[in-house]
């Protein structure tokens, strides 16, 4: 089928539950797609609110009374960013067709390969430019930013109601997807962390998600991936109950913002490159699959393959590597995140974390261990998130109070699950390690009450920023801010306007000050490898010949990576690649002294 082709060839990935919680009724309306968290139906509701305010709009509370409720919450919150992207979307083009400052300001944003851009100039220097001329074209080329959504498969937490367990309908990831279902939106569901057989099965219930007569899906499935294997197993998976995957996004493992979800050794380019060969046979595979799975369902069945888009993020930062990656792998779009972040008009931050993140060098960034889901998490120091929990540890009080519950997925303490941040969890844990302290050295000790401690409460943490920002109050337990930038944002120290980002990105300006910012794919390669050490450091148990098995494979795949990259780099005489090379010699050096310890 025809491409649906974007006005712009990047998009913003979702961040955290608050940093892009209303991104698409800040930038839709320019053609910019974004992506926002709907797990957080308490956050939702607040929002909902607010807008309705701002903009005047009918407001019905939806409280906990209601037994829908978080459905309910996350369909009329939709249902609004929806209507209001479309009225500042028809302004915008109103603007464009009546003001020349105006229409030359937008261009100037616009990648310069471009068609409407093209388009648009042809009708300037042509002199044919009437106000109706330009409004025309500008209603049949132009297309506002998707309204996308998140939902992370892993978040999705039994709930109970006066100690009965119920109908797994409203498990949270289910709710946060019957909610996106029910809403008029036209756009895709982005589903992260890993395939969950029981969401994936429940999208079955949803006509919009299945093809119509004429091969046109309402609402689409991305799901985000970091290779390709995964990709064909999840896409297979849906195809055969007839759900078309329409996009694979694909994130690096570590280079990243977030939960950093670790290949095991496969960088980037690599896996791109497979994506880039294989494209064709993907899509006619998964079509097989598909139109059995829509035969057995009597659907219509489309005539030919459905649009099928690859798309990648993960650490870029420069026009450059934008272009490198359109260009050399054809990937349809470029999540930029992190140095949205620093974009007021774009994310929802509040101040003060906008200046942390401005001020961020490398070694403020890390990857740690303070997610309730228990994998690496990448975080900054100086949080306010991390003063509070800190001063909680000193005072013996630690944990959270966990009014949210979503990462209540431990089932430690019985069946309607406990959060690993919480008072209740830490409190016994740490009553337990009281127990073991005699047998047990100092620095053992020391080290096992922080990991125990060290975990945030992140869905206050991560919802926060916006409530600071909007001035809307926040009640209960002090948390703070958690925020969760690639280590990208290093290298970006300013805040910027949204014009500025947009022709940084498309290589129309620059806004990085520091020069020495390594190549992506370089610095991903750089996070495997401290990643491999650190891993080979942490084990304290008898090693196991499974353990080594997985190290030595690790390690040999971070050898394909870099022979990959020489390769792919050896012809270019420029002086950057020419850098990459010698950066490339070096890790490789690195990776060779890199020691797999043996069982013995």
């Amino acid at each position: 089928m025809a491409s649906s082709k974007s006005l712009h060839n990047f998009h913003i990935p979702v961040m955290g539950l608050a940093y892009t919680i209303d991104s698409p009724i800040r930038v839709a309306q320019y053609g910019i797609s974004s992506v926002i968290s709907i797990i957080d139906d308490e956050l939702i509701e607040k929002m909902n609110s607010f807008y309705s305010e701002k903009f005047s709009l009918p407001y019905q509370e939806i409280t906990k009374k209601a037994k829908d409720y978080r459905a309910e919450r996350i369909t009329s919150y939709l249902n609004l960013v929806d209507t209001v992207v479309k009225d500042k979307f028809s302004q915008f083009k109103t603007e464009l067709s009546e003001s020349k400052l105006a229409l030359d300001n937008f261009m100037a944003t616009l990648p310069n390969s471009s068609s409407i851009k093209e388009g648009l100039l042809s009708l300037l220097d042509e002199g044919t430019a009437i106000k109706d001329t330009i409004k025309n074209y500008l209603e049949t080329h132009l297309k506002a930013g998707d309204i996308d959504v998140n939902i992370m498969t892993k978040v999705d937490k039994d709930n109970f109601e006066k100690g009965e367990q119920l109908d797994i309908a409203y498990n949270d990831a289910h709710a946060s997807l019957r909610g996106f279902a029910q809403s008029k939106l036209s756009s895709s569901v982005v589903l992260s962390a890993g395939m969950n057989p029981r969401l994936y099965s429940y999208f079955e219930n949803f006509k919009d998600f299945f093809p119509d007569a004429n091969g046109v899906l309402k609402k689409k499935i991305i799901l985000k991936v970091s290779d390709y294997r995964s990709a064909t197993i999840q896409g297979k998976f849906l195809a055969k109950k007839g759900l078309w995957v329409s996009e694979y996004r694909i994130e690096s493992g570590l280079n990243c913002g977030g939960h950093a979800f670790a290949t095991e050794g496969f960088l980037l380019g690599p896996i791109l490159e497979e994506f880039k060969t294989k494209k064709s046979e993907l899509i006619q595979d998964t079509h097989d699959v598909f139109i059995k799975g829509l035969s057995l369902k009597e659907l219509p069945i489309p005539t030919q393959p459905l649009e099928l888009k690859i798309s990648v993020q993960g650490g870029v930062g420069t026009a450059e590597e934008q272009e490198f990656l359109l260009d050399h792998y054809s990937v349809d779009s470029v999540g930029w995140g992190t140095p949205f972040l620093l974009v007021p008009e774009a994310t929802s931050v509040d101040q003060e974390t906008r200046e942390l993140l401005a001020n961020a060098k490398e070694k403020d960034l890390y990857l740690s261990g303070i997610s309730p889901l228990g994998v690496p998490f990448n975080t900054i120091n100086g949080t306010t998130n991390e003063l509070h929990k800190q001063k909680r540890i000193d005072n013996n009080k630690a944990g959270s109070s966990c009014p949210k519950k979503f990462l209540a997925l431990s089932k430690a303490f019985g069946a309607e699950g406990i959060c690993t941040a919480s008072k209740k969890y830490q409190d016994a844990m740490l009553q337990e390690l009281e127990t073991k302290k005699v047998t047990l050295s100092p620095v053992v000790y020391e080290n096992s009450k922080a990991k125990i401690t060290e975990k945030a409460c992140l869905c206050v943490g991560l919802a926060n920023a916006s409530y600071l920002e909007n001035g809307i109050n926040i009640k209960g337990q002090e948390q703070g801010v958690v925020i969760c930038p690639g280590p990208n944002m290093a290298y970006f120290d300013k805040e910027v306007t949204l014009a500025e980002m947009m022709k940084h990105i498309n290589g129309n300006g620059a806004i990085l000050s520091n020069l020495n910012r390594p190549n992506m794919f370089v610095k991903e390669l750089k996070m495997y490898i401290d990643y491999l050490k650190n891993d080979i450091k942490s084990i304290s148990e008898d090693l196991s010949v499974k353990q080594m098995k997985k190290w030595n494979a690790f390690k040999n795949n971070l050898f394909d990576g870099i022979t990959y990259y020489q390769n792919l780099f050896a012809t270019s005489i420029s002086s950057e690649y020419k850098v990459i090379q010698t950066e490339l010699q070096f890790y490789k050096e690195e990776l060779v002294v890199v020691k797999i310890p043996d069982s013995n």
